[in-house]
């Protein structure tokens, strides 16, 4: 594979948040991934393992701003960056998407984490108080910005969900306090009840 596509398949594989072998399989069998990286449809793709190496590679000899740098320079010469060369990232309306995704993010995986706590600690009694198989397609993954709705109703109708859930956890620990099985407090069992589910699934805990 040329050198200057493997920035690029990285690029790539950050934006769909992808593992090393799910962006070789994507290189493969993805036509829009197959046309940016310029290669012909027959193209075989490669081994996962070259992605790690080129990573290590960078970091190995300080290079991670090499890539970047060229393109700012590249869109400098073709009149896309303007005189100072200066591009504000700063600007009001793009702090205000970053904070919003982050609290959305933040409170999807505050509710993520007190059930896989009670999963733990009381499997039982967290099975007989939530509908497991939704809240498992729900929080079973991490709760991450890459995995949001695209559209702002979508996104506040899912902040209301997490809230909803959330809220509704708290009164049922407050007024129906669990019976917290000894053998598990203090270490986590994958296998126990309510927990075992909530992991089986891998469904984005937003959708899109």
């Amino acid at each position: 594979m040329a050198p200057a596509v493997l920035p690029l398949v990285t690029v790539l594989q950050f934006a769909e948040n992808l593992t090393d072998r799910q962006a070789a399989a994507m290189a493969v069998r993805a036509i829009d991934w197959k046309y940016a990286m310029g290669a012909e449809l027959t193209d075989t793709g490669f081994d996962p393992s070259v992605l790690a190496r080129f990573r290590a590679r960078l970091a190995g000899h300080g290079l991670e701003r090499v890539v970047f740098d060229r393109l700012v320079e590249h869109c400098r010469v073709a009149g896309l960056v303007g005189a100072g060369g200066k591009q504000r990232t700063d600007a009001t309306h793009v702090l205000s998407a970053v904070r919003d995704l982050n609290r959305l993010e933040l409170a999807g995986e505050s509710v993520r984490a007190a059930l896989e706590a009670l999963a733990v600690a009381a499997p039982a009694w967290l099975a007989a108080q939530i509908d497991v198989a939704e809240f498992a397609h729900r929080y079973g993954p991490r709760v991450n910005g890459w995995t949001m709705p695209s559209s702002k109703t979508k996104r506040d109708r899912l902040a209301q969900v997490f809230a909803q859930d959330g809220y509704a956890l708290v009164r049922r620990l407050r007024y129906g306090r669990p019976c917290l099985d000894p053998r598990h407090r203090g270490r986590a069992d994958p296998a126990a009840g309510a927990g075992a589910d909530l992991r089986a699934h891998r469904s984005p805990g937003g959708g899109r």
